[in-house]
């Protein structure tokens, strides 16, 4: 890790950022949510277990390796975190995961039934990448809430291979995992997903 320590600090600095603000959104109430970034090809940063993302210190983060084991004596990583490494290990080209608990994606994976929401009509589609029309279809996997995480990361791995097409996911009456190539992009992709779910639910509501 000593090779590792000047970009740790830096994930360490955008992870803190990003808790302090996503919390500040209502997106990562009590302890909830998990936050991550890449550090190398088969170490990654991520949030301890258990703790406040609006308080987030640089002792609340920690290093873990490819099977999701800590790096260092006595830390204890999110229960969460096959899900984030998963989907490093799936695609060299995530350099960050960020799983909230916001309302919209809460309630709207709930109030969808099958196995996907799908999003069409709305501008902001044009946030994803390969998306270039509103009258282009968003489609966002939904996956139903396991407690057994190497279970729920089977069926993610199983359905999307790892990565869907679009860089998030829903887990049903749980949350959003989204990804990018960095911090700054993946709060991005947050911010985007958050309004479609929030316009969606919306027009449901609106509609007889």
């Amino acid at each position: 890790m000593e090779h590792l320590q000047g970009v740790f600090f830096e994930r360490t600095a955008e992870l803190i950022a990003a808790g302090h603000r996503l919390y500040q959104r209502g997106w990562l109430p009590a302890t909830s949510g998990n936050l991550s970034a890449r550090l190398d090809h088969r170490r990654f940063a991520i949030t301890v277990s258990g703790t406040h993302k609006g308080t987030l210190t640089d002792q609340d983060i920690m290093a873990v390796n490819e099977k999701g084991h800590a790096l260092e004596p006595g830390m204890r990583p999110s229960a969460e975190t096959l899900l984030h490494v998963a989907l490093y290990l799936a695609d060299p080209e995530v350099g960050a995961v960020l799983h909230v608990h916001s309302p919209s994606a809460t309630v709207l994976s709930l109030a969808t039934p099958g196995e996907r929401v799908r999003l069409s009509g709305f501008e902001l589609i044009k946030a994803f990448p390969g998306h270039t029309s509103h009258d282009e279809v968003l489609e966002v996997p939904i996956f139903d809430n396991d407690q057994h995480i190497p279970r729920l990361v089977e069926a993610v791995n199983a359905r999307a291979g790892g990565t869907p097409a679009v860089p998030g996911y829903l887990i049903r009456g749980h949350g959003l995992y989204a990804w990018g190539p960095d911090v700054a992009r993946t709060m991005h992709y947050l911010e985007a997903f958050d309004f479609l779910f929030n316009c969606q639910l919306q027009l449901g509501a609106s509609q007889p």
